[in-house]
C-alpha cells in the first residue's frame, strides 16, 4: 500500500522529487494491475472536469507504465446518428470492464450533465431526467459488483485562463484547442451552475464524487494516483521466478541474411 504522505504543500515540486514520488506510485498500479488480474475485478474509473482541467495528463500518467489490456482507456466521440437513437447510457455500458479490467473513461455519460446541457446539444428535461436517473443507474452498477470510482477535477478560472493561451501559442498543444474549447471558455459562469446541480444530484453513498484540486498538475495527478490506490484494497500477488531457457540451436539458420537485402530507414540520428 502507498505510504501516507504529508498533507502540507511547500510551494512547487521540483521535477526530481514529482518523478520520485510517480515512480513509487507507478510501481504500486503495477501491484494493484496484478491484483486485479488475479481476482477477476472489474474498476471503472470516471474522469470530469472543465477544459484544461488535467484530465489527459493524469489519465497518462496512471497509465503510462501499465498494461492497456488491463488499463482500458475510453474518451468516446460524439455519438452517431444510430447511437442518439438508442438509451442514453448504452453506448458507455457496451465499454464497460469485464472480470480483470480497469476501464478509465476520460469523459463520461456526465457530458449531458455538462457540454451537453450547457451548449444545448440535449433538451432541459432530458437534462433533468438524466440528473434524476444516474443515480440509480449507478447504484445498478455498483450492485453488480463494479467498483466505480468518479473524480472531478477543480481548475480555477485564472489557471484554465493560463492554459488555454499556452496552448494557443505552442504548436505542440494547439491541436487541443477546439471551438468547442473558446466556446466552453466564454461559458465558464454556465458550467459552473451545471457542475453544481450534477454534484448536487449525483453524489451518492455508492458513487460519490472526489474532487481533485488541479490548479498544480503535478500534485493534482500524485494526489490522484494516490486515491485510487487507497480505493482498491490490494496485495502481492505471489509471481513464478522466470528465467529465460536456452535458444534451440540444433537447426542452424542464418537470421540475418534476409535482413540484409531489407530497406533500413535513414539513420539520421
Amino acid at each position: 500500500m502507498v505510504e501516507k504522505k504529508s498533507t502540507e504543500n511547500e510551494g512547487k515540486l521540483s521535477n526530481k522529487q514529482y518523478m520520485k514520488e510517480l515512480r513509487q506510485l507507478q510501481a504500486e498500479l503495477c501491484k494493484l494491475q496484478s491484483w486485479v488480474k488475479y481476482k477477476g475485478l472489474r474498476v471503472i474509473v470516471v474522469f470530469e472536469g472543465r477544459d484544461a482541467a488535467g484530465k489527459g495528463g493524469t489519465i497518462r500518467a496512471i497509465t503510462e507504465r501499465v498494461s492497456p489490456r488491463v488499463f482500458r482507456v475510453q474518451a468516446l466521440p460524439a455519438p452517431s446518428d444510430r447511437q442518439k437513437s438508442q438509451m442514453f447510457f448504452q453506448r458507455y455500458m457496451e465499454r464497460f470492464p469485464s472480470g480483470g479490467e480497469i476501464v478509465i473513461f476520460d469523459r463520461s455519460w456526465y457530458n449531458r450533465a455538462g457540454v451537453e446541457f450547457v451548449m444545448g446539444f440535449c433538451t432541459k428535461e432530458q437534462h433533468q431526467t438524466f440528473l434524476a436517473q444516474c443515480p440509480q443507474v449507478e447504484k445498478y452498477i455498483v450492485d453488480a459488483g463494479v467498483i466505480l470510482i468518479k473524480y472531478w477535477l477543480e481548475v480555477g478560472a485564472d489557471e484554465q485562463e493560463r492554459r488555454f493561451k499556452a496552448r494557443i501559442k505552442d504548436p505542440l498543444r494547439q491541436w487541443k484547442l477546439s471551438p468547442m474549447d473558446i466556446e466552453s471558455f466564454r461559458r465558464w459562469n454556465d458550467y459552473s451552475k451545471a457542475r453544481d446541480a450534477m454534484l448536487k444530484a449525483t453524489d451518492s453513498k455508492h458513487a460519490p464524487w472526489f474532487v481533485i484540486r488541479s490548479d498544480d498538475k503535478k500534485r493534482a495527478r500524485l494526489n490522484c494516483i494516490a486515491h485510487l490506490l487507497s480505493m482498491i484494497p490490494y496485495e502481492k500477488v505471489p509471481q513464478k521466478k522466470v528465467t529465460l531457457p536456452r535458444r534451440d540451436n540444433r537447426k542452424r539458420y542464418d537470421d540475418q541474411a534476409m535482413m540484409k537485402k531489407v530497406n533500413y530507414i535513414p539513420e539520421v540520428y
